[in-house]
């Protein structure tokens, strides 16, 4: 067998998520479908982390495994895979790797951005979450701090979530404006529960606007089996950076 190692980014805009779903458009389902073509072979992709619906990626990373005897170049099939995949995918680098390498089980870091704008704009609305209110980065980081550190995110996923454990450790967050309309808010951890950063954000947006108590992050950590109202922003400014092995 050999193991190649893919890594590309993606526009969510136009995709019912990453993960493989029947009769639905995915980011998975669209490049299997083309490894398939190419190398006549079953192909399971294995990846770093799934993306919700709408959500993008500027670094995403995925490996497959393959017959030996199928003896595609590597730089031809990253070629090939391009040729077919729409243009809201594209593959950016391949290799092949030692066969005990696994995209998602071997990652030590993975990081978040999101976008927030003010500025209403018809044509970024699928690529930042808009709100009407200018926000100041330094009141905005203060209010996700308390997330930095390994805790007990139970309340900071969905209740479909099925990983046996919800302790997860944030490493780093930062919030900068990238221009004069623009918040970014960048998250690094080891790795996130699902639709984590999205309820992050929309927990955050309502304290940030008085609609919760300022403690409300902490009151959710401190207690994580209470169960209290969550928000889960939109997924639309929300990218996926940086993965790292």
């Amino acid at each position: 067998m050999r193991n190649i190692k893919i890594s590309y980014s993606y526009d969510g805009s136009c995709f019912f998520g990453f993960q493989r779903q029947p009769k639905k458009r995915t980011v998975q389902g669209e490049i299997e479908k083309a490894l398939n073509l190419i190398l006549k072979d079953k192909i399971n992709l294995i990846t770093s982390g799934r993306t919700d619906r709408g959500v993008h990626a500027k670094k995403q990373v995925s490996n497959f495994l393959v017959k030996s005897g199928i003896n595609i170049p590597i730089k031809n099939l990253k070629h090939a895979i391009n040729n077919i995949i729409p243009n809201d995918i594209e593959i950016y680098d391949i290799e092949e790797v030692s066969l005990d390498f696994h995209s998602r089980y071997l990652a030590k870091r993975r990081a978040y951005e999101y976008l927030i704008t003010w500025e209403k704009n018809v044509f970024s609305r699928r690529y930042k979450t808009y709100i009407p209110e200018k926000i100041n980065p330094e009141i905005f980081c203060n209010i996700l701090k308390p997330l930095i550190g390994i805790h007990d995110f139970n309340n900071f996923r969905l209740k479909d979530e099925n990983n046996r454990t919800s302790i997860r450790e944030i490493f780093k967050i930062s919030a900068y404006l990238k221009d004069s309309n623009t918040l970014a808010i960048f998250i690094e951890g080891n790795a996130f529960l699902k639709s984590q950063i999205r309820i992050i954000m929309g927990l955050a947006l309502d304290i940030y606007f008085n609609k919760k108590p300022s403690n409300y992050i902490e009151l959710l950590l401190k207690e994580p089996q209470v169960n209290r109202k969550i928000e889960v922003a939109d997924p639309y400014g929300l990218y996926l950076v940086k993965v790292d092995y």
